[in-house]
C-alpha cells in the first residue's frame, strides 16, 4: 500500500473533491459525510519464475542472502552441505562442522549466521560463514529447533521455536557478531515453531507457524519488544519469509496440512499482509531468502523432495525515498567532507592521496572552487556552499579551521582540540564540531561562533570517532562509531547530549545529512570490512529503512536534508555522486 505522501508526489494520482474514483496509480479523494481525506492505492503482482534446480533434492535447509548471492545449509539428506547462488548456478560452500535440520539463519552469503536446529538431539550451536568456511559462534541461550531467523552480519535475531516436539518457544534472542554471545530479547505474544521471520535485530516481524493449530498472526520487534501487527490472510507454516519490517513477504509453506503456493506481502504502514501472485509449486519446509521484490525459494517438499528453485521479482515495489545517479567528482577520492544542499553541494578535502581541492555541485555537474590552504582528509565540514566551513583532519591530527566564501578559502579559528574522523554539523557563523580522534577517541564538543571556537561541557555521552553528524548548533544529532555497539545516536540541545533511538544497522565512516528530527544516515562500513549501502531516516527518535545507495561504500561525504540528500566520494576512492529524494515507482494497474 502506498503511504499518502506517495500518493500525493505521483503525477498520475487523481484528486478528486466527494467522489470516491480510481486513477492509474491510486485514489484519493475527500468523505464529506465523515468529514476526512481518505487516500488508496493499486498494490502490483510480482512474478515466479524457474530458476536452476539444486544438484539434489533437499529439505528442512535454511538460507541467507539475495537472489544473486544466495546461501543454503543443513536439512536432510545431506545435513552438512553448504551451497552458493549466483543468479544462474548453484556451487558447492564449505560443510558446516555440526550437520543439522530445522535450523535457522540470517545474515549474507560472505557473512552468514547458522543457529539452533536438530542433529537428531536440539541443539544450541551457531556457525559463522565467512563466504568459503564455516566457524564456530556463541551457543544459543535455549536449545531450538524449527525457529525463524532474521537480522543483519554481526545482528541476527532468533526466534520462537521449539525445545520439544510440539512446545511452542517465545524465546527471543539477539547476537553480538564482535562477542560471539547470544542476549536474551523480548518474548514472542505467541509462542510458536515453524514460523518465518524477516528484518533486522532492531525491526523485525515472525509470522505464521504453529502453536499447535496453524497461525495467521504477525508480531512486530523494535529491538526490545513484541507488537502486534496484521494477521497473514491465510495461515500457515513452514513457509519461507524475507525482506524487513516495513516491506516484507511470505511465499509457501502448508495450510494447514497442504502444501500452498500461496504468496503474500506486507506494508508494515498499514500492518496489511496482500495476496500476491502464486508460487509455481507448491511446497513446504524449503529455504526462503531475499527482500520482498526478489525472493529465492530452493527445494522443500511436494509431499515428496524436490530440488526446484524459484525467483520471485516485484518491479512495483514502492519505496518512499531512493538514490539515483548523479554527475561524478571530477576528482574521486575519500575521506572528503561536504556541505550545502543537494542542487548547490561542496566537496572538499580528501585522499587519492591528500587532497586540497575543493568542487562545487549545481544539481548535475561539480566543477572546480577554491584550494583549501591546508591540504587534509578525515575532516569535518558545515554550512552552505557559499558559507562553508572545514575543520580538524588529519596528518597529523589538526586543529585548523577555514571558512570559504564561494571561491577561497580563509583561516578562521582554531579548534581547542586538534583531531580526526570527527562530527560536524551547523553553518559557518553557527558550527559544531563533536567527538573524533586524537587519535584516541574523544568526546569532546565545541561550538564556533564564527571566528571561534568554545567549550561545550559535557561532551558526547560516549567519546567516539568514525561518526556520522547532521543537524544545527543548537539541534545536533551524532550517529554510529567505530567501536561497539556502532550503533548508538545522540541528541544536542545546546548545551548536553542525550540518547537518541539506535541505527538499525550500527556502522562507521558513514554520512549524514539533513536534521535532528529530519536525519539521513548513509554508506559506512561494519568491523569485518564489509560496506554498507543501507540508508537510514531519523524521525527524532527512530530510524527506518529508506532506499539503499546504488554504490555501496565508505569514507564518503554527505549533504543536503532527509528528502533532498546528496551522497558523493568514498569507496576506493571513487567519484560517483549519488541524489536522495522520495520517488513513487510506477505500478501496473491490477483489481
Amino acid at each position: 500500500m502506498a503511504s499518502l505522501q506517495d500518493l500525493i508526489v505521483s503525477a498520475s494520482l487523481n484528486l478528486l473533491s466527494t467522489t470516491e474514483n480510481t486513477g492509474s496509480y491510486g485514489y484519493l479523494w475527500y468523505d464529506s459525510t465523515n468529514n476526512v481525506l481518505k487516500y488508496s492505492a493499486y498494490v502490483p503482482l510480482g512474478t515466479w519464475s524457474a530458476g536452476t534446480a539444486l544438484p539434489g533434492a533437499r529439505y528442512l535447509h535454511a538460507g541467507v542472502g539475495t537472489p544473486t548471492a544466495g546461501l543454503i545449509f543443513g536439512g536432510i539428506p545431506v545435513s552438512n552441505c553448504t551451497l552458493e547462488y549466483n543468479s544462474s548456478a548453484w556451487s558447492a560452500g564449505g560443510n558446516m562442522s555440526t550437520g543439522r535440520c530445522n535450523l535457522a539463519g540470517a545474515g549474507t552469503q560472505n557473512a552468514g549466521l547458522a543457529f539452533g536446529g536438530l542433529t537428531p538431539a536440539t541443539v544450541t550451536c551457531t556457525e559463522e560463514y565467512n563466504g568459503s568456511n564455516w566457524a564456530s559462534g556463541g551457543n544459543l541461550g535455549t536449545a531450538r529447533r524449527c525457529l525463524a531467523g532474521a537480522g543483519t552480519p554481526d545482528a541476527e535475531l532468533a526466534i520462537g521455536g521449539a525445545a520439544s516436539p510440539g512446545a511452542a518457544s517465545t524465546a527471543t534472542e539477539e547476537y553480538n557478531g564482535v562477542t560471539e554471545t547470544w542476549a536474551s530479547g523480548g518474548n514472542l505474544g505467541t509462542g510458536r515453531f515453524y514460523l518465518a521471520g524477516a528484518g533486522t535485530q532492531n525491526a523485525g516481524l515472525a509470522f505464521g507457524g504453529l502453536s499447535p493449530t496453524v497461525l495467521t498472526c504477525t508480531e512486530e520487534y523494535d529491538g526490545s519488544t513484541w507488537s502486534t501487527g496484521g494477521a497473514l490472510s491465510v495461515a500457515t507454516h513452514e513457509h519461507g519469509g524475507a525482506g524487513q519490517k516495513h516491506a516484507a513477504l511470505s511465499f509457501g509453506g502448508r495450510s494447514p496440512g497442504i502444501p500452498t503456493s500461496v504468496t503474500e506481502k506486507y506494508v508494515n504502514e498499514t500492518s496489511v499482509w496482500y495476496a500476491d501472485s502464486s508460487m509455481i509449486t507448491g511446497r513446504s519446509l524449503f529455504a526462503g531468502l531475499g527482500c520482498q521484490s526478489a525472493a529465492l525459494a530452493a527445494g522443500g517438499s511436494t509431499g515428496a523432495l524436490v530440488a526446484c528453485t524459484e525467483e520471485y521479482c516485484y518491479n512495483g515495489t514502492y519505496i518512499r525515498s531512493g538514490w539515483s545517479a548523479g554527475g561524478a567528482l571530477s576528482t574521486a577520492r575519500g575521506r572528503l567532507a561536504g556541505a550545502g544542499t543537494q542542487n548547490a553541494g561542496l566537496a572538499f578535502g580528501g585522499y587519492n592521496p591528500t587532497f586540497s581541492c575543493t568542487e562545487e555541485y549545481d544539481g548535475s555537474t561539480w566543477t572546480a572552487g577554491g584550494a583549501l590552504i591546508t591540504a587534509r582528509y578525515y575532516l569535518a565540514g558545515a554550512g552552505t556552499q557559499n558559507a562553508a566551513l572545514a575543520f580538524g583532519g588529519y596528518f597529523p591530527a589538526f586543529s585548523c579551521t577555514e571558512e570559504y566564501d564561494g571561491s577561497s578559502w580563509a583561516a578562521g579559528g582554531a579548534l581547542i582540540t586538534a583531531r580526526l574522523v570527527l562530527g560536524g554539523a551547523g553553518t559557518q557563523n553557527a558550527g559544531l564540531a563533536f567527538g573524533g580522534g586524537t587519535p584516541t577517541a574523544v568526546a569532546c564538543t565545541e561550538e564556533y561562533n564564527g571566528s571561534t571556537w568554545s567549550t561545550s561541557s559535557p561532551g558526547l555521552g560516549t567519546a567516539r570517532c568514525g561518526l556520522a553528524g547532521a543537524g544545527t548548533q543548537n539541534a545536533g544529532l551524532a550517529f554510529g562509531r567505530n567501536s561497539f555497539p556502532y550503533a548508538d545516536t545522540e541528541e544536542y540541545n545546546g548545551a548536553t547530549w542525550a540518547s537518541g533511538g539506535n541505527l538499525t544497522t550500527g556502522r562507521f565512516y558513514l554520512a549524514g545529512a539533513g536534521t535532528q528530527n529530519a536525519g539521513l544516515a548513509f554508506g559506512g562500513q561494519a568491523p569485518s570490512c564489509s560496506c554498507f549501502s543501507c540508508t537510514e531516516e531519523y524521525d527524532g527518535s527512530t530510524w527506518a529503512a529508506g532506499g539503499a545507495l546504488i554504490a555501496a561504500r565508505t569514507i564518503l561525504a554527505g549533504a543536503g536534508t532527509q528528502n533532498a540528500g546528496l551522497a558523493f566520494g568514498g569507496g576506493t576512492p571513487g567519484a560517483c555522486t549519488e541524489e536522495y529524494s522520495p520517488i513513487v515507482i510506477t505500478f501496473t494497474r491490477t483489481v
